[in-house]
C-alpha cells in the first residue's frame, strides 16, 4: 500500500481501471506506447511493441485513430492493451464488464480467456458480473465488506452457503 505506480509496474503488476480514461488526444497506438516505454528505450521501439499488443487485443485497425473516437468496448480493450504493454506477470482487471451489453460481455470473456493462453500468467478480476467471474476463473476469493468469506473453484463458490447468503440473501422460509 502506498507504493509508487512505477514501482508496482516494475514488480510485474498491471491493472485496468473501472472508469476508462485514455489519453483522448493521443492516438490508440500512442496510448499503448506510453506503457511500452517502461521497457523500450526509444519511441520507435515503443510503437513497435504497442503495435504487437494492439494486434493481440484486436485493435490494430484503429491504431491511428484518436482514443476519443473509440466505442466503450474498444476503450475497455485499449485499457487492457495499455496494461499489457507494461509486460505484467499479473494483470488486475477492475470491473472490465461495467457498461457492456450481454453480447459484448461474451466477447470480452472470450478475449480474457485468450489472453491467458497468450502467456499472461495470471488474471485477477474485481467484478460483480458473476457469469464473467465464473467463466474466466480457476479459483475465486469472495469478500463481503472487505472480509474473506470463501475461496475455491467456481463450482465450490456457486454453492457456498456464506456466499449465497451474502450475495443473494437468505432464503425466506415458508
Amino acid at each position: 500500500m502506498g507504493e509508487a505506480t512505477h514501482r508496482i509496474a516494475h514488480a510485474g503488476i498491471g491493472r485496468t481501471y473501472q472508469v476508462v480514461r485514455p489519453f483522448v488526444r493521443l492516438s490508440v497506438i500512442d496510448n499503448v506506447a506510453v506503457g511500452a516505454l517502461m521497457h523500450e528505450h526509444s519511441y520507435s521501439a515503443a510503437r513497435r511493441a504497442a503495435a504487437e499488443v494492439l494486434r493481440m487485443v484486436r485493435l490494430e485497425q484503429v491504431a491511428d485513430a484518436p482514443a476519443s473516437s473509440l466505442t466503450l468496448t474498444q476503450r475497455k480493450r485499449l485499457e487492457i492493451a495499455r496494461a499489457l504493454a507494461t509486460r505484467p506477470k499479473l494483470l488486475l482487471l477492475d470491473e472490465v464488464m461495467a457498461g457492456l451489453n450481454p453480447t459484448e460481455v461474451d466477447a470480452m470473456c472470450t478475449f480474457i480467456l485468450e489472453l491467458r493462453k497468450l502467456g499472461v500468467a495470471a488474471v485477477g478480476a474485481i467484478e460483480h458480473l458473476m457469469r464473467f467471474v465464473m467463466a474466466i476463473s480457476d479459483r475465486i476469493v469472495v469478500l463481503d465488506f472487505g472480509r474473506k468469506i470463501a475461496e475455491g473453484t467456481p463450482s465450490e463458490i456457486a454453492t457456498h452457503p456464506e456466499v449465497v447468503a451474502a450475495y443473494f440473501g437468505t432464503p425466506i422460509e415458508t
